[in-house]
C-alpha cells in the first residue's frame, strides 16, 4: 500500500460499497463494474455509493458507518480521511455532494426530499437533497416518475396513504410517468414528488444527506414502516415537505434538463449536463473522449467516473489506467496536475460539489 501522505495528493480509489435499500436492483452492476463482485442478480443492495462521507439511514445494520466509502487496500473511512487531511483534500473548499449509482428491478415508492430550510429546522442540518439523475441503463419499459398527475392537496394525500395499507398500488396511479432513453438528465429539485420505476439505472448526484420521505405502505412486496415513511418526523409535518403547486405536464418540464456544448473538436468534447445556474447544489459534466482526446482535471475536490471504455489517468510519476466501471475522487491538492486521456474510446463523468 502507498503511504497515506502520498495517497492523499493523488486520484484516490475506493472499494465497492453497495448500500441495503428497501426495494431490489442491481443487475446491470455486473456489466458495468466487471470486476467479480456482482453476480448479476437483483437484491437488497441496488445502490453503489461512490466517494461517500454520508452515512445510509437504514432499518438495518450492515456494519460500522454503513455508506461511507473505504479507501481502496485499506480500512480508512473516507469521512476519516477527509478530516485528518482536510488541507489536501479540501484546502479550504467543501466536499458537500453525494454521488450514486442507482439501479431499481421495481417501482420505488413515491418520494419527496425536504428544502434546506425544512432540513434546518426539522434535522438539524444545513443541507436538503436536491438530486439530479442521468440515465445510463434501462430495461424493457423504465419509467420515471415527476409530480402527481393532477392537482391534490395534502388532506387527499393523507387520506390516500392510509388506504395504501390494503390498496397497494393506489400511490403509483398519482403520478406522472415519463418515457426514458440512455442519455437523459432530470434535476429533481427538494420539494418535487417522484418516484424512479423499475428498470432505470442512473447516477444520481445530490446533497449529501439520506432524507427521504416516502408516504407509501409498501415498497413491492415490502411493507414500509412509520418510521420510514416519514423519517423520525410526525405525518403532518413531513407531508408539510411536498410541494403541491406543481403537478402534470408542468412537473415533467421542471425536472427535465437539457445538456450543453462546451467544448466540442475532433477528438474530445465537453458537456454541462447540470449547472449552477441549474442549481447551486452541485454540477455535472460529461467528457467524451476518443482517439487520443485528453482533458486537464482542473477542479477540486470532485468524484470521476468511467462510464464507458478505457483511459489513463497521467500526472507527475503517475500512471493509472481506468476502464467503465471505475470512479474516484480529486484531492483538492490535485487540481489541474492530473490528465485524462485515451488512445480508442471513454466517456467520463465529472460531479462537482456545490458552487462556492
Amino acid at each position: 500500500m502507498k503511504d497515506i501522505k502520498q495517497i492523499v495528493k493523488e486520484p484516490i480509489f475506493f472499494e465497492r460499497n453497495r448500500v441495503y435499500r428497501i426495494y431490489k436492483g442491481g443487475k446491470p452492476y455486473r456489466d458495468i463494474f466487471n470486476d467479480g463482485y456482482d453476480d448479476g442478480t437483483d437484491n437488497m443492495f441496488p445502490e453503489e455509493w461512490v466517494a461517500s462521507k454520508v452515512k445510509a439511514i437504514n432499518p438495518k445494520y450492515f456494519g460500522e458507518r454503513d455508506g461511507v466509502s473505504v479507501i481502496k487496500g485499506t480500512n480508512i473511512f473516507f469521512d476519516d480521511l477527509l478530516k485528518d487531511y482536510k488541507a489536501e483534500l479540501l484546502g479550504d473548499r467543501k466536499y458537500d455532494c453525494l454521488v450514486k449509482f442507482l439501479d431499481s428491478a421495481v417501482r420505488l415508492p413515491f418520494q419527496v426530499h425536504p428544502t434546506k430550510d425544512f432540513s434546518r429546522k426539522y434535522f438539524n442540518s444545513e443541507y436538503g437533497k436536491t438530486e439530479a439523475w442521468l440515465v445510463v441503463a434501462m430495461r424493457p419499459n423504465a419509467k420515471l416518475y415527476f409530480g402527481f398527475k393532477d392537482k391534490i392537496t395534502k388532506e387527499e394525500l393523507s387520506e390516500l396513504e392510509e388506504r395504501s395499507e390494503t390498496e397497494k398500488d393506489i400511490m403509483g396511479n398519482l403520478l406522472q410517468g415519463v418515457e426514458v432513453k440512455t442519455g437523459d438528465t432530470w434535476l429533481i429539485k427538494a420539494g418535487l414528488i417522484h418516484a424512479i420505476g423499475a428498470g432505470c439505472t442512473i447516477i444520481e448526484v445530490q446533497e449529501p444527506t439520506d432524507f427521504t420521505i416516502q408516504p407509501e405502505r409498501w415498497c413491492n412486496d415490502y411493507h414500509i414502516s412509520y418510521e420510514e415513511e416519514y423519517i423520525g418526523l410526525n405525518k403532518s409535518t413531513a407531508l408539510d415537505a411536498i410541494n403541491y403547486d406543481i403537478y402534470g405536464d408542468a412537473a415533467r418540464a421542471y425536472a427535465k434538463v437539457t445538456p450543453k456544448m462546451e467544448i466540442e473538436t475532433e477528438n474530445y468534447k465537453k458537456e454541462n449536463l447540470i449547472t449552477y445556474a441549474d442549481t447551486p447544489c452541485f454540477a455535472e459534466n460529461r467528457h467524451t473522449l476518443k482517439n487520443g482526446g485528453k482533458f486537464v482535471m482542473d477542479y477540486a475536490p470532485a468524484v470521476y467516473i468511467c462510464l464507458s471504455g478505457n483511459a489513463t489517468i497521467t500526472g507527475e510519476n503517475y500512471e493509472r489506467k481506468i476502464k467503465r466501471g471505475y470512479y474516484f475522487y480529486l484531492p483538492f491538492i490535485a487540481e489541474g496536475k492530473f490528465s485524462i486521456t485515451t488512445e480508442t474510446q471513454a466517456e467520463i463523468i465529472e460531479c462537482l460539489p456545490s458552487r462556492q
